[in-house]
């Protein structure tokens, strides 16, 4: 996969793009600060926050100071959406049931474009 800032987020299969420009969260920092203290998300807005290898408990995520709820996709390294779920704000913690390395992390409607078993690819969106 791609080490950019942005990446369009596309459907495999249909070669629909599913959300352009994603924020690309690699750093610590970044995966760290997430969402936490944003009052809303922007219509299109999203964030892929990217680990080194496929595991569940280090994709996990929790809701603590997100105001809002999101739609979690979890996304293997090969590129198989492995769970796809509502995150509600201030739960404690959200895991796929297999392992992944990607948490696509964005606004709920996303939930009814993507599902479990889907296959998705990273583009730069440069």
């Amino acid at each position: 996969m791609t080490k950019t800032n942005s990446v369009n987020i596309i459907n495999r299969e249909t070669r629909q793009v599913i959300i352009e420009s994603a924020r690309w969260c690699s750093s610590r920092l970044c995966r760290l600060r997430g969402l936490q203290f944003r009052l809303r998300l922007k219509h299109g807005e999203a964030l892929i926050l990217v680990k080194d290898k496929d595991s569940i408990a280090n994709s996990s995520i929790h809701m603590f100071f997100v105001f809002f709820p999101i739609a979690a996709i979890w996304i293997n390294q090969k590129g198989k959406v492995t769970s796809a779920q509502l995150a509600k704000p201030w739960r404690p913690y959200y895991a796929s049931p297999e392992p992944a390395s990607y948490v696509l992390e964005t606004d709920p409607e996303i939930l009814e474009k993507i599902s479990v078993g889907d296959f998705i690819d990273f583009e730069d969106s440069n």
